[in-house]
């Protein structure tokens, strides 16, 4: 875990320290994991010329990259707040194990709503941190 220096806030320091945390032989296929809000942040930050750290990518149809490592959304992270733990960094491949069960349980009910019969179906998806050290977390400051 880094922390981000800056109360409340994220610092351009931080995420260096963020990406230097990990093994070297994990940053290859690390990428980063946040929210909208965060990469809006992440976007904003600027080197001491002034500079935007986020650069777009030069290709067409090739996606942008912060500190040459790609970005992934998800929704579920948190907002950047004292003590929370907005921004993941890592090889989630190798970290992060998802089971997915093979199969879908279809149970016909033809009595409940008659004439009309009703289907429930079940799917059994999980996941978990395989390998933690394969995974850095950034605290953000109180």
């Amino acid at each position: 875990m880094t922390n981000s220096g800056a109360a409340a806030d994220i610092g351009s320091d931080a995420v260096l320290d963020l990406i230097y945390g990990l093994p070297k032989k994990y940053r290859q296929n690390a990428r980063f994991l946040t929210n909208n809000l965060t990469i809006a942040k992440l976007r904003k930050l600027k080197d001491g010329q002034g500079n935007y750290l986020w650069q777009p990518s030069a290709q067409a149809g090739q996606p942008a990259t912060f500190h040459g490592y790609g970005l992934a959304e998800d929704e579920n992270m948190p907002d950047v707040a004292a003590n929370s733990l907005p921004i993941l960094f890592g090889d989630f491949k190798r970290g992060y194990l998802i089971i997915d069960r093979m199969g879908v349980r279809v149970l016909r009910d033809p009595f409940t709503k008659k004439p009309y019969v009703l289907f429930y179906t079940t799917k059994r998806v999980g996941g978990g941190v395989q390998n933690p050290e394969c995974l850095r977390a950034l605290k953000v400051a109180a």
